[in-house]
Parts: structure tokens; sequence; C-alpha cells
């Protein structure tokens, strides 16, 4: 079922982002403006982005993990010069052949919570705030039992329709269970997107993790192609990802997945 819902919104994305954007593209509605908002991780704007990642061929018995992320963005407006951006990544997991042959794993993994303190500014756009990691895996296998912190920031600049930049968090363990292993990963997205007037939009990323306590480095390269549309009076973003494996160790680099994200906006927020 989770796989059928993953083709669906594959299937979705390619339709909506050739054919289905007139729409949004009529005059007055800003497609182009709302596809930049939107690859602007601390644009003033409410979303709740759903990212289906399914990645298959990882580990030595070659397992398979689908995870879909719930990452709502949730704006405060703190003054005319200051903007706190909230971003909640809460995956659910379901793996198998993982953490061996024949097992199974299924449910929430542990939270991701950032908070940016954004400056306005119309060139240079940044970011700077408190990154935490929050122990709600349901199953032990799916995460850490630590609560972790550290800092976050993002640093881009953003034209009408090109947007490059990277965003980065360093978290490390505070508290939690006592015998499992400790906290400790840097993580980086370096993006660049370009957009149309019909919202239409492609990009590439590169994402980066490293696992200071385990010595590991899993690197990938992630082309990208999406656009906008309506349900209705919904806005709707739909992109497609084919993630491409660069570097990783052999236990927790993937042969090749793939992302979908379809993401709800709320403009007038």
């Amino acid at each position: 079922m989770k796989y059928s819902f993953l083709i669906m919104i594959l299937m979705f994305s390619v339709h909506f982002t050739i054919s289905a954007q007139e729409e949004v593209a009529k005059p007055g509605n800003s497609a182009q403006e709302l596809a930049d908002k939107l690859a602007n991780p601390v644009a003033s704007l409410i979303s709740v982005p759903l990212q289906n990642n399914l990645n298959y061929g990882i580990g030595p018995y070659n397992g398979i993990k689908y995870t879909i992320n719930v990452q709502p963005v949730i704006p405060f407006k703190l003054s005319d010069n200051l903007n706190l951006i909230t971003r909640w990544i809460l995956p659910v997991v379901d793996q198998r052949n993982i953490t061996g042959l024949n097992t199974h794993e299924f449910g929430l993994s542990d939270a991701t919570v950032t908070a940016f303190f954004a400056p306005k500014s119309e060139k240079i756009i940044y970011g700077i705030g408190p990154a935490f990691l929050v122990p709600t895996a349901t199953e032990k296998l799916l995460g850490t039992e630590k609560f972790g912190v550290g800092p976050s920031v993002l640093v881009m600049h953003q034209g009408k329709g090109l947007s490059v930049g990277f965003i980065a968090n360093q978290i490390w363990s505070v508290a939690g269970a006592s015998d499992r292993a400790d906290f400790n990963s840097f993580y980086t997205q370096i993006f660049m997107s370009h957009s149309y007037k019909s919202g239409a939009n492609w990009g590439v990323n590169a994402e980066i993790t490293q696992n200071w306590e385990a010595n590991t480095t899993l690197i990938s390269l992630n082309p990208m192609m999406g656009g906008i549309t309506k349900f209705g009076d919904q806005i709707v973003q739909f992109s497609v990802q084919p993630l491409i494996p660069i570097v990783g160790h052999q236990a927790i680099k993937p042969d090749w997945g793939l992302r979908a994200v379809v993401a709800f906006v709320f403009p007038g927020s």
C-alpha cells in the first residue's frame, strides 16, 4: 500500500509539472513567487510537506527502507524585521533486512525540530538557531533513545526564479538512555533550484551526513523536478527526485533511492 502511494505521487508529480499548472499561473496567483518561497527554508510561509523516501540495497542483506517524513513549517513574526521559522521532521519508517536477515521494523523514528531566527533580507538570506533531536521512536531499533541539541544555520541567495544556498546542523546528545551510544551527527544540504512563471521548477541538491561516533559519511546527489497546482482551493506542490548515492559505508549506503514530495501550501499566512 505504501509503495502504491509513492507511485501515485510520482505519477501526479510528472503530470502536474508538465500540464496542470495553468490554474495557479493565472494573473495574481503568483505561482513563481510561491515556488521561490518554498525553495527558501526560512520564508514566512506555512507549509506541510510529506516527503516519501524509498531506498533499496542497504547493507549486507540488501535491505529496503521506506520513510515518510511529516515536515510542517510554521513561521512566527517576532517583529517587523525578524521572524522565527520552526521546522519539524517526524519520520515514520518501514524497513526490512536492515538490522539483520528477515527482520522488519515499523513505527516512528526520532523527531528533529529546528528553530531559525531569520532577519528580513532581500539579497543574502540567512537564519540561525537551535536544532533538537527528540526521542520519539516507537521501536528501539528505529531511534537513539537520546535527547540532543546543537546549532543550525542557513545561508542562501535568492533572485527571481533562482535559489542557491545551504542549510546545516550539528547535534550532540545531552541526555537519554545510558546503555545507548552517544549521538554526534552533522548534516548539510547544498541546494540550487530554478523556477518558472507557471510554478514549475527544477534543481539539484547534495545531502551530506557525517556520524562522528561511528566515523561514517553518507553523501547523495539528488536532481529534482516539480510544480505547483491546485486541488480545489488548496495549493499543492509536487516534486520527484532520484536519490543517487555517491559516498557511504556498506552498512548504510543504499544502491539507489527515490523521493517524492507533496506539500500543502498556505500562502495567506
